[in-house]
């Protein structure tokens, strides 16, 4: 087999946690977020489009468990901005900044990342310039 990327992920968010998601990921990360097939009742989940070959499915459930292994529950995504300009952009979309690194490693190699937490305890890990 000859992977090419990761298409998806799916994170479990609480039965009413879809607003909260769209909040986060849509209006203060600036990702679209495309919910018309979960709104129709067509699907139990909608996506957060990353990019136009990558999503993260939101799938509201009762069976939602908070992540617990924080260093290990998390998405890391891949973006176009220095490590200064995701600072400044989460700042200005009042994201807390949990922590910043110069190089972790990546499928890319070693770049800065920035990294914050969604409403319901997963990490997403932004990678700068990867």
């Amino acid at each position: 087999m000859q992977a090419r990327h990761i298409d998806h992920v799916n994170l479990r968010i609480p039965a009413d946690g879809a607003a909260d998601a769209r909040e986060f990921y849509g209006e203060r990360l600036g990702f679209d977020i495309e919910d018309d097939p979960y709104e129709a009742g067509e699907k139990p989940f909608f996506d957060v489009r990353l990019s136009p070959t990558a999503v993260i499915h939101c799938w509201p459930t009762a069976d939602f468990e908070p992540p617990t292994a924080t260093n290990y529950d998390h998405v890391a995504v891949g973006v176009e901005q220095s490590a200064d300009e995701i600072e400044a952009e989460l700042a200005a979309a009042g994201v807390e900044i949990e922590k910043s690194l110069d190089e972790p490693l990546g499928a890319t190699g070693e770049s800065p990342a920035v990294y914050v937490r969604d409403p319901f305890g997963y990490r997403v890990e932004i990678k700068a310039g990867a």
